[in-house]
C-alpha cells in the first residue's frame, strides 16, 4: 500500500452469521459471510456474551485467508442499539462500549459490531468506529408529536444504507450531501422513507415497529382502535401480536412468505390475491413518498429507491409511475453495508469529515 492508502477491516455481525471484509481505501480485498453454527450461537446465554467466539472466528478466518492484520489502518463495526446520536462515523469510547455490553437500548447482534471493531483494533493500536446506526436521530420537533402525549415518534430506520446511497447520488449529481432535499426509500424485510434535508433524516417513519407503509415481514401503520380490541380480545399474548407485528406481518401474513421473488412468480402465474397485496405495498410506499415530499414542501432533488426490492422492475414502475412527478426517481437496488462502514471510516481518516464523540450532546423534545 501506498502511504496515502488505508486497509479497513469492516466487521456487520447477524444473528447467526458475521459479514466481514477487507478494503484498500473504498476496494474490496476481501469479502466474507462467516456462517456460525446455530448450537454454538444458542450456547451463550446473552448476545454479548458471543463476542470472544465471534471475534476469534473473525481473526482465524483472515489469517486462514492470508491477511496481515498488522497492515489495518482501522477497524469499522456495524453500530448497534445506542443511545439516539446523530448520523456520522463515530470513534468507540469507554461510554459506547458500555452501552453496548448492557444492552441499553436493547440486545442485538448487531451490538457486536463496535465491541469486536474495538477489541481487535485496540491489540493494533488503530482506530475503530462506527457508522450510522439504526438509532440515528435528527428528527426535527414537529416530527417526533405523535399525536398521543404519552407517546413519542421514535427515529430507527436504515441509516447506514439510506445515508450512503444517498452521498453516492450526491456525489454522482456533482453536489454535496449537505447541499440536497433528497427523499431516500429503503425497501428490504422493513421499509423506511426518510426526508433527508440538507445531510440530516429530519423525519422518517420507525421501521422496527412502528409506523409507515407495511413490508415483507412487518405489518407498519394499522387501525390503532382495531389494533387496541384485538389486543384485549383475550384471544392472543402479547409475544403473539408482536409477532404479528413484525416478523409475520407484511406479506408474510396476507401471503405466507416474505420472498418478493416468488410473490412476483405467483402473479405471473394469475394469482390474483398476490397482484392485490403486491400492488397495496408499493401503493403504501408511493403514499409515504408524498408524505415525506410535504415535509420538504415539494422542494426535492430526487427520490431514490434502494434495498432489496429496489431489484423488482414491475415493483419499482408501480412507485414510480406515482411518484415521478414529485422527482426523478433514481434506482439504486442492493444494501452494500460493508461497503458503506469502509466508506464512513475513511470519510474520518482522510479528513473529510471529523469523528464524533459518543453519545454527544443530543437532546430530546421531552412533551
Amino acid at each position: 500500500m501506498q502511504d496515502n492508502e488505508y486497509r479497513i477491516l469492516v466487521i456487520n455481525p447477524g444473528s447467526t452469521s458475521t459479514k466481514i471484509g477487507v478494503f484498500d481505501n473504498d476496494i474490496s480485498i476481501f469479502e466474507k459471510t462467516i456462517r456460525h453454527d446455530s448450537e454454538i450461537i444458542n450456547s451463550f446465554a446473552n448476545i454479548i456474551d458471543q463476542y470472544e467466539f465471534r471475534k476469534t472466528t473473525i481473526l482465524e478466518t483472515l489469517d486462514n485467508e492470508g491477511i496481515n492484520i498488522s497492515k489495518l489502518s482501522a477497524v469499522c463495526g456495524r453500530g448497534g442499539l445506542l443511545r439516539p446520536i446523530e448520523g456520522g462515523t463515530y470513534a468507540v469510547n469507554d461510554v459506547m462500549l458500555k452501552d453496548l455490553r448492557s444492552g441499553y437500548a436493547g440486545q442485538h447482534a448487531s451490538n457486536l459490531g463496535g465491541i469486536i471493531a474495538y477489541e481487535i483494533a485496540s491489540a493494533l493500536n488503530i482506530p475503530s468506529y462506527i457508522v450510522d446506526p439504526v438509532v440515528v436521530d435528527e428528527l426535527e420537533p414537529l416530527a417526533r408529536i405523535s399525536g398521543f402525549s404519552l407517546i413519542e415518534r421514535k427515529s430507527i430506520f436504515h441509516a447506514l444504507n439510506q445515508k450512503a446511497v444517498a452521498r453516492r447520488i450526491a456525489k454522482e449529481m456533482g453536489k454535496k450531501y449537505s447541499d440536497l432535499n433528497l427523499i431516500v426509500t429503503h425497501m428490504g424485510g422493513g421499509i423506511t422513507v426518510g426526508v433527508h434535508k440538507q445531510g440530516k433524516v429530519i423525519d422518517v417513519n420507525n421501521g422496527l415497529h412502528g409506523d409507515g407503509p407495511f413490508s415483507p415481514e412487518r405489518a407498519g401503520t394499522v387501525p390503532v382502535g382495531d389494533l387496541v380490541a384485538l389486543c384485549y380480545s383475550g384471544e392472543y399474548y402479547r409475544e403473539e401480536i408482536m409477532k404479528m407485528l413484525v416478523g409475520q406481518g407484511g406479506l408474510v401474513g396476507y401471503l405466507g412468505t416474505n420472498d418478493a421473488v416468488k410473490v412476483e412468480q405467483r402473479i405471473a402465474a394469475g394469482d390474483k390475491e398476490a397482484k392485490l397485496i403486491y400492488d397495496a405495498m408499493a401503493y403504501q410506499v408511493a403514499k409515504e413518498i408524498g408524505a415525506a415530499s410535504a415535509v420538504l414542501s415539494g422542494k426535492v432533488d430526487a427520490i431514490i429507491l434502494t434495498g432489496g426490492l429496489a431489484y423488482g422492475k414491475g415493483f419499482v414502475k408501480t412507485i414510480t409511475d406515482r411518484t415521478n412527478w414529485i422527482a426523478d426517481v433514481i434506482v439504486h437496488p442492493g444494501e452494500n453495508e460493508l461497503q458503506a462502514l469502509t466508506e464512513g471510516a475513511l470519510r474520518v481518516l482522510k479528513g473529510e469529515e471529523e469523528e464524533k464523540i459518543y453519545p454527544g450532546n443530543f437532546k430530546t423534545v421531552k412533551i
